[in-house]
């Protein structure tokens, strides 16, 4: 696959760049940011995928989540993808958290959104495929969190894929989007009226049926004016019901944005370092 380099710059001991490239999956281009430690000069390093959340492109977290300082020290590459196709011929609607940078992570079906919109697809296939194939990372010691939207991108990859997501987090994840404005309204739009072709992208429904193989670390702010929408309890009742491994923590006076994900990163770095380090 062609990539092309759009910027590099040193960053703790490490490389930060922002790459580009053509999507087949998506039909459009795409962009992604790498931050290489400095370990992976020697040797392949184990990588973190971090996805963002509504109206996010792959710089917000780049630059505001804290990541790149503790992946450093722990030597763990960081992914960053955008959060959906991109550009004049692609679908978009006048609602942010609708059509371009509310990719959702699913695989759309549903006019106008089906040709482009299939970030499922485009994380777990095409683009791991092409930074592994770029990139001096360990194919066997991925895992995956991410904020918001991106959480709920992630909690769901992860329980659907065990063995490529070895380690999972998230950060004030969307959890029940089947229940929530923030899935109901984009899981019809882009995958239809019957309810049952949601049921693949809910955290809380997979996680009751099937759990996860490892312990799931969720951090949410106890002033997040989207609580509401987000619907962690539901998450919370399902690990319960399943006896799942993991924490789901309550952090009182933090709210939905980056000074929340920035303050816990650390220790959601050592919870994936700790496990993709031991495979």
């Amino acid at each position: 696959m062609s990539l092309d380099t759009v910027n590099q710059t040193a960053c703790f001991g490490g490389t930060q760049g922002v790459y580009r490239h053509p999507s087949t999956v998506c039909r459009c281009e795409m962009t992604f940011a790498v931050f290489l430690p400095a370990q992976a000069r020697k040797v392949p390093v184990p990588v973190l995928w971090y996805l963002s959340g509504l109206t996010c492109t792959h710089e917000n977290a780049m630059t505001k989540a804290g990541a790149q300082a503790w992946a450093a020290r722990e030597g763990l590459a960081l992914v960053f993808p955008d959060t959906s196709p991109r550009g004049e011929d692609v679908a978009d609607h006048e609602d942010y958290d609708l059509g371009q940078g509310a990719g959702f992570y699913i695989d759309a079906n549903q006019a106008p959104w089906q040709p482009h919109f299939q970030m499922r697809r485009y994380i777990r296939d095409e683009l791991s495929a092409l930074v592994l194939g770029q990139f001096p990372l360990r194919a066997e010691a991925m895992g995956i969190t991410g904020h918001s939207m991106g959480g709920h991108g992630a909690l769901t990859l992860a329980i659907e894929n065990p063995a490529t997501y070895r380690s999972v987090s998230a950060f004030a994840p969307i959890c029940h989007p089947t229940a929530s404005d923030w899935g109901r309204k984009q899981f019809t739009a882009y995958l239809g009226a019957d309810e049952t072709a949601w049921q693949a992208f809910d955290a809380s429904v997979l996680m009751r049926a099937h759990g996860y193989d490892g312990p799931v670390l969720v951090d949410q702010g106890g002033a997040d004016n989207f609580a509401n929408l987000l619907m962690t309890e539901s998450l919370s009742k399902a690990m319960d019901a399943r006896g799942q491994a993991g924490q789901v923590r309550l952090h009182e006076g933090y709210d939905h944005s980056y000074f929340f994900v920035a303050s816990f990163m650390a220790e959601h770095i050592a919870h994936h370092s700790k496990i993709l380090h031991a495979v």
